[in-house]
């Protein structure tokens, strides 16, 4: 025989669907346009001023960190999910010096400070709204209702607040909740536009269906058999945009299938209780942060058993 004989020993996955980390984060930005564009259409310029300031500093703190490293600049398009989706959870409102604070901490500390992609522990955009919503407590809780111009808005309570009042019948909620003509962060108002979004990356095979679905699914079945209102609890506040966009992430989600199960249903637990039982209206945040930290615990004790491999006794 002759040619080159050499072995190439590396780790798996072995196999390449084609998709490099910037096609994918490229197409997960596309699929962002869509509630980026409901969240401008509702709110005004100043939502998309928001999501520029925090895109732009996303990107020049990459950028920074990697020459602090001493690491090569790639632009992978990971700064520009970031950066975009923390803009998607936050109110327009904001001042935007928190704003460029808060996309430089999740870029900086959440994802850089623990090697870059592809080794951070927590997702970098809710990794950066919790530190805002610890920072500024005051400033992330004040909402207004759509209009089209934020100055002209009016100050109002999110659906998921005690105090939220709807001058209208449950079926016009339902609708509005849908559409997204209601008060809340720029982007997680549009259930409709946050749908095709994540279909989009579903047909595509960007993310897996499992945890959004056991996401979502939980939330239903526990608010139901809580006495609460399912259909509400699942178009209000964030859980769409961080059942798509957020708790699908490849590097904090589990890797197998019933691990992303095991995910998804512990975030939709989570998130009850902290709706109903906790102090704070929201809670799709801090439970999709705290089975990222849990993720390193299910994939090692949900293991997909190699091809061929039996147990002791088994035939």
């Amino acid at each position: 025989m002759t040619g080159d004989k050499r072995i190439l020993i590396s780790p798996g996955p072995h196999l390449w669907s084609g998709l490099s980390v910037s096609k994918i984060m490229y197409l997960v930005t596309l699929a962002l346009i869509l509630p980026s564009g409901a969240g401008v259409y509702f709110f005004g310029y100043r939502a998309l001023l928001v999501m520029v300031t925090s895109v732009a500093t996303a990107v020049l703190t990459e950028y920074v960190s990697k020459k602090l490293r001493k690491r090569a600049f790639v632009m992978d398009w990971s700064a520009v999910v970031t950066g975009l989706l923390l803009a998607l959870t936050i109110s327009p409102t904001v001042p935007l010096w928190m704003v460029v604070i808060g996309s430089a901490f999740s870029i900086g500390i959440v994802k850089e400070a623990f090697g870059g992609l592809g080794h951070n522990i927590f997702n970098p955009a809710l990794g950066g709204r919790a530190f805002m919503a610890t920072c500024f407590p005051a400033e992330m809780t004040t909402w207004v209702l759509p209009a089209g111009f934020v100055a002209d808005a009016v100050t109002c309570a999110t659906p998921l607040n005690e105090s939220f009042a709807f001058p209208a019948d449950k079926l016009s909620l339902y609708k509005a909740l849908f559409m997204g003509n209601v008060g809340g962060s720029i982007g997680e108002t549009s259930t409709l536009l946050i749908l095709i979004g994540g279909l989009l990356l579903l047909v595509l095979g960007i993310i897996n269906w499992r945890i959004p679905l056991a996401y979502i699914g939980t939330v239903a079945l526990l608010t139901f058999a809580l006495g609460q209102d399912a259909i509400f609890h699942i178009l209000a506040g964030g859980l769409m945009l961080g059942a798509f966009f957020m708790a699908t992430d490849y590097v904090t989600s589990p890797i197998t299938n019933k691990g992303r199960i095991i995910f998804g249903v512990g975030a939709g637990v989570l998130t009850v209780v902290i709706r109903l039982f906790g102090g704070m209206p929201e809670g799709v945040c801090f439970s999709i942060l705290f089975m990222n930290a849990l993720t390193p615990l299910i994939d090692r004790y949900i293991k997909v058993r190699p091809y061929g491999l039996k147990k002791a006794g088994e035939k």
